[in-house]
């Protein structure tokens, strides 16, 4: 609609706008009554010569199209009421003839690197966690949905300091038999009772660098522990991904960068850009603190490694972008080791973003593993699914695949409570909150789906070629809705946020509701082929939508 209205208003004014110019004053009014989109005159005054108001009352009266129903000049804007039969016709057309295909962007040849979940080995997978996994998998879901074909890159927390802490707890205070039986909880206690030590005995730092120190030098012990965590990690990580539904093109870590990193560093030398700072290799930056590369001690940093793993997916895939799925809290460390590849004098190091967000919270206080402030995510999820089950217990005890569905909702519950929110909002955690299956809630939106599946079913109804019948008026903000579906799907990519795709589905949800509470739809007239069409396309493109965030759709609840 906004295209179709767009060309009929750059015809009018004789190529003083272009369609896309037009496109981006276009407007959706606040209120119903004032019409379906509303242009802006003001931006012609200074072409024309006149006032808007006049301008607009010009154009307004040339305007004669069977897409538009009514025109109406109101101050400096004009008014256009569509015609909703044709604009319905268009619409559903469009999504019968693509089904899951509609909003789908076609192939641009183009790769896109998603760097996203990223949890340390050796520690449980909290829900301080969950956000970077499922924002960095609906925003993959997504890129594929604009024509993008998409590399999900895990960067595990495989290296670094915090191993060197836990080989140090092992040996003093750890236990084989009981790490077996129990390997992240028992590490997890083992991580805690190092930082609480540690607090009264500087000493047990010391010990851990050096310990760290003998990991980078290839000590035979210190592999060996940390291999055997990683592999212990590794097992119950793939329970969780398993659970979620996500899949991963490459898990290479951050120990994959450590035969790579020295040559970033020979380069970065090379470039004269390394200073020495307090014993330590950094890279001056203008307008911030100086990007450290290599302490006094020789061994590397997270930027060492970010940037070794850069310059490989850079060579590896091509990529038109990388995105880097993190906590807003890291990005100083981003915009640094960005701006150093810009230093290098890498063109591409524009095409690397940083897409953070906002912290899960308990009673007010950032998750925090050293402090054992942690909530596990499989908890969660396993709660989730139980009361799902307990639901359809007392809801629809007959049915048949409640264990499946179960699960489904369950999770979908914990995944869409996320990304609901604005990505770079703190989310306080409230597992109440979450299982609240009313409202803003995944689960509405699946019942939503499950009950338009069960209208369809009983009435065995499969689209096709039907002789479309108007509407009732009632179902109009559903049209409007459906067709907005490619915008948001675009727009989320553009602002690598899917919380557009989640207010979206959830708009068009309680737009069907509404629909649905004041229309019978299986009454038998000459519209009820017509009132099925439209429930087939409210369903495609709920489903669609979900499947972008992550979550399934059961037919049944």
């Amino acid at each position: 609609m906004i295209q179709t209205v767009a060309k009929i208003l750059e015809q009018t004014i004789e190529s003083e706008l272009t369609t896309l110019e037009i496109i981006a004053l276009l407007e959706k009014p606040k209120h119903q009554h004032l019409g379906d989109l509303a242009f802006p005159c003001f931006t012609l005054a200074k072409k024309f010569k006149q006032a808007p108001q006049q301008i607009a009352q010009s154009i307004g009266e040339k305007i004669k199209h069977p897409f538009i129903q009514d025109v109406q000049v109101v101050g400096g804007y004009i008014n256009f009421f569509v015609n909703q039969s044709a604009v319905t016709q268009q619409v559903l057309t469009d999504i019968v003839s693509n089904k899951d295909n509609y909003a789908q962007a076609e192939k641009n040849g183009q790769r896109v690197v998603i760097d996203f979940s990223s949890p340390n080995i050796a520690k449980p997978f909290s829900m301080g966690h969950l956000r970077s996994t499922v924002i960095g998998n609906a925003l993959a879901n997504i890129a594929q949905k604009n024509g993008y074909e998409v590399v999900r890159v895990n960067h595990l927390g495989d290296w670094g300091t915090q191993f060197g802490k836990l080989i140090v707890a092992y040996r003093l205070w750890g236990s084989k038999e009981s790490i077996e039986k129990a390997p992240i909880q028992e590490l997890l206690k083992l991580y805690v009772k190092f930082h609480d030590e540690a607090e009264q005995d500087e000493a047990l730092n010391v010990k851990a660098r050096a310990a760290f120190k003998a990991l980078e030098d290839q000590d035979a012990e210190a592999i060996a522990l940390w291999e055997w965590f990683k592999r212990v990690s590794l097992e119950e990580f793939k329970g969780i991904y398993d659970q979620l539904g996500i899949e991963f093109d490459s898990l290479e870590g951050e120990a994959f960068y450590n035969d790579k990193m020295q040559a970033v560093v020979e380069e970065l030398n090379g470039k004269e850009l390394l200073t020495v700072s307090d014993g330590a290799n950094v890279v001056a930056l203008k307008d911030m603190p100086p990007c450290l590369i290599t302490k006094q001690d020789g061994a590397t940093l997270y930027a060492t490694r970010d940037l070794a793993a850069a310059f490989y997916r850079q060579k590896q895939y091509s990529p038109e972008k990388i995105f880097y799925v993190v906590g807003n809290e890291q990005t100083l460390h981003f915009k640094q080791f960005f701006k150093v590849i810009d230093k290098m004098g890498y063109t591409w190091a524009k095409q690397l973003q940083h897409v953070p967000f906002g912290m899960m919270l308990k009673d007010g206080k950032k998750m925090s593993t050293r402090k054992g402030r942690v909530i596990l995510l499989i908890d969660v999820l396993d709660e989730a699914v139980q009361t799902a089950r307990q639901n359809i217990q007392d809801k629809n005890p007959a049915l048949q695949n409640m264990e499946e569905v179960a699960h489904q909702v369950g999770v979908g519950a914990v995944i869409f409570n996320d990304l609901k929110n604005f990505r770079l909002n703190d989310i306080e955690f409230s597992l109440e909150q979450m299982m609240n299956f009313e409202g803003e809630t995944g689960p509405y939106v699946q019942y939503t789906y499950a009950r338009i599946s069960s209208i369809l079913e009983k009435a065995n109804f499969t689209p096709s070629n039907i002789d479309f019948m108007k509407l009732e008026e009632q179902a109009w903000p559903a049209i409007l809705c459906l067709q907005d579906y490619p915008k948001a799907v675009k727009e989320a990519y553009e602002q690598a946020d899917p919380s557009i795709v989640a207010k979206y589905v959830l708009q068009l949800a309680r737009a069907f509701n509404k629909y649905y509470g004041n229309t019978k739809i299986l009454v038998e007239d000459s519209a009820k082929e017509s009132r099925l069409l439209f429930c087939y396309c409210v369903a495609t493109v709920l489903q669609d939508g979900l499947k972008l965030l992550g979550l399934k759709t059961p037919s049944n609840m």
